[in-house]
C-alpha cells in the first residue's frame, strides 16, 4: 500500500487495518513454516506495510499531542 494512502487514513481505519495486516503475517508466516508458501516476497511487503501504518499512527499521535 502507498504511503500516500496510508496517510489519508483516520486513526481508527489505520488500527483496523494494522491488526489485518498481523493476522495475515501470522498466517503467511504459519505457511512459510509447513512449506506452502507461494510468495516469499509478501512476507516482507507485510511487514514493510505494518511499519508504515505504525510509524505514520506514531506521526498523527504526536501531532495531536503537540497541538493540545
Amino acid at each position: 500500500m502507498k504511503v500516500k494512502e496510508i496517510r489519508e487514513m483516520s486513526r481508527e481505519d489505520l488500527l483496523k487495518k494494522i491488526d489485518g495486516w498481523e493476522e495475515e503475517l501470522f498466517n503467511l508466516r504459519f505457511q512459510a513454516k509447513m512449506g506452502q508458501l507461494a510468495n516469499p516476497l509478501q512476507l516482507r511487503l507485510v511487514r514493510r506495510d505494518i511499519a508504515r501504518a505504525k510509524t505514520i499512527l506514531n506521526e498523527k499521535s504526536e501531532s495531536s499531542a503537540v497541538q493540545k
